[in-house]
């Protein structure tokens, strides 16, 4: 009996309600014409404006470092090396902490396939046998690293030799 009357009630205040607003419509005072509001939920950006962002981020990066000379056990401006290059990329530019060295970063994060790789991605090489070398995956087939030879810079995966160098990727998930 209570649910009827509850539903009965509820009935009776959407009628008055609906009477309400029909009665205030007809007064003679002029309104402004109805506006139609379309209300959208909050949507995640798309996957390439994501990487749009991180692009500016790390390219804002690259900026303040280019041309910093490579330097072995390095971690300032005056010189570093490839895995505290890194690990200094992703502490200014993700916040992410990444252990120092490249044999401790390959083991960060999920494996990657080399056809998929995403701006972010971190990007490993055998140089010798007992040498790694790491840097950041851009887009289009470029990383940003520490070049022995040439310090901070921007270069293509497809260059030879880092095409036959080449060892693995790894996608560190909570960065950004």
């Amino acid at each position: 009996m209570q649910n009827n009357n509850s539903v009965s009630t509820l009935r009776a205040l959407c009628i008055v309600l609906l009477a309400s607003i029909t009665l205030a419509g007809c007064s003679s005072t002029p309104k402004a014409p109805a506006v139609a509001v379309k209300v959208v939920a909050p949507v995640e950006a798309p996957p390439e404006e994501q990487t749009i962002d991180e692009m500016s981020l790390l390219l804002a990066h690259y900026e303040q470092w280019k041309g910093v000379p490579y330097q072995l056990g390095g971690t300032t401006t005056k010189g570093i090396d490839c895995s505290a290059y890194i690990q200094r990329l992703f502490e200014d530019t993700f916040a992410e902490m990444l252990p120092r060295t490249t044999v401790a970063q390959v083991q960060q994060g999920v494996p990657v396939k080399r056809a998929e790789l995403q701006t972010g991605d971190l990007v490993f090489f055998k140089v010798s046998r007992r040498t790694n070398h790491v840097g950041v995956y851009l887009e289009n087939g470029k990383f940003l690293h520490a070049s022995t030879s040439k310090g901070v810079i921007i270069s293509k995966l497809n260059n030879p030799y880092w095409r036959d160098r080449y060892w693995t990727s790894r996608r560190i998930e909570s960065r950004g």
